[in-house]
């Protein structure tokens, strides 16, 4: 059976595209299914979760779209300044981060803005959830890299890290994360928070994507995609993806081989089929196509029928410790009951024990 899948990108023209991929057939083709014209500015960030697409512009807003009715959805208003960066956890909540130094917790249900915390001293640049969705990586242009607790919805840690980091990004197990600061990607351990390896990008780095958790894609101001293997710290394999400069990469899997996404400022959007073995080779074209646009953002859509589970929230963990050890508890779980993200501070706080509610 062929895969419901649709590419979503963003453009310097305001239009936000979708295209819907047929994967019958050893190439593939994708389809214009709509164009979204509701921004007045260029558009900065995508996403995508089971049900909804969100994009966000220099226009300050963040508009929705609804996959399943293929209706324009509304607008949100709370940022003051350009979206940077936009991410789902779940079906539930969605993550937003502005030039305000606001991040925005956004429930799905009602589109209600559970929370608006204060992340930076200047613009937020990047943000990932964590895969237990109990934490939440931030940067800025404050020079900080900075730890969120979304049980309680404070600042868990702070760490300087001396240049702005454009991008942050969590491993698919959660043990590591990357900090991407121009050409450079600086690992992360969870349990240290110390940088345990560098690599260096030949070009400043436009965006990168974990395949699996050894295996990092990064872009940069060229043609060439790159795979980088952070346990060996060592560049494994490089490919040409387009023309020109190379603005976004996406990934997803399918049976046995994972598809990477690449969009360009040479208008085109490529799917290309890679196996991820011992020894990476480069991947083959599975499919492209020209939207005619500057492209400045990718998003896939790809809803699955499999149901994520609730899970009870966690006792709050105020040390990096205690952080660990939750996580260490919890690293396959998908927690989507609301109250797990955050506490309503109106009402006084009272110790949690024994992680109940």
């Amino acid at each position: 059976m062929a895969a419901v899948l649709e590419l979503i990108a963003g453009s310097y023209e305001q239009i936000a595209f979708g295209y819907r991929v047929n994967t019958d057939g050893e190439e593939w083709t994708a389809k214009a299914n709509f164009t979204h014209h509701a921004h007045t500015a260029s558009i900065s960030a995508a996403a995508a979760s089971e049900r909804f697409v969100v994009t966000g512009s220099k226009d300050e807003t963040i508009q929705l779209y609804d996959m399943k009715k293929k209706t324009e959805h509304g607008a949100l208003l709370h940022h003051d300044g350009t979206i940077t960066c936009l991410e789902f956890y779940g079906a539930s909540h969605l993550l937003s981060g502005g030039e305000d130094g606001l991040i925005c917790v956004w429930s799905t249900k009602k589109w209600e803005c559970l929370k608006s915390i204060k992340a930076h001293h200047g613009h937020v640049t990047s943000l990932s959830v964590h895969p237990s969705g109990k934490l939440a990586l931030s940067v800025g242009t404050d020079k900080t890299l900075r730890t969120w607790n979304l049980i309680n919805g404070r600042s868990a840690f702070i760490k300087n890290i001396k240049q702005n980091a454009h991008i942050v990004r969590w491993s698919p197990d959660g043990d590591k994360y990357v900090a991407v600061v121009n050409d450079k990607v600086n690992i992360y351990d969870l349990e240290t928070a110390s940088v345990t390896g560098t690599i260096t990008n030949p070009k400043r780095i436009s965006s990168v994507k974990f395949l699996n958790n050894s295996i990092l894609a990064v872009a940069g101001d060229d043609e060439i995609v790159r795979f980088c293997d952070l346990g060996k710290e060592k560049w494994v394999c490089e490919f040409k993806a387009h023309e020109t400069r190379v603005k976004a990469v996406d990934s997803f899997m399918m049976e046995d081989y994972c598809v990477l996404v690449t969009a360009s400022n040479d208008g085109f959007i490529k799917m290309w089929k890679l196996n991820l073995k011992e020894e990476l080779e480069s991947p083959t074209l599975l499919g492209e196509v020209n939207t005619t646009a500057r492209l400045t953002c990718l998003a896939v859509w790809k809803p699955s029928s499999v149901q994520q589970t609730a899970e009870e929230p966690a006792a709050e963990a105020t040390t990096s410790e205690e952080l660990t050890q939750e996580l260490s508890k919890t690293k396959r779980v998908r927690i989507v009951a609301e109250e797990v993200v955050l506490e309503d501070e109106s009402k006084p706080k009272k110790k949690k024990k024994d992680g109940g509610k």
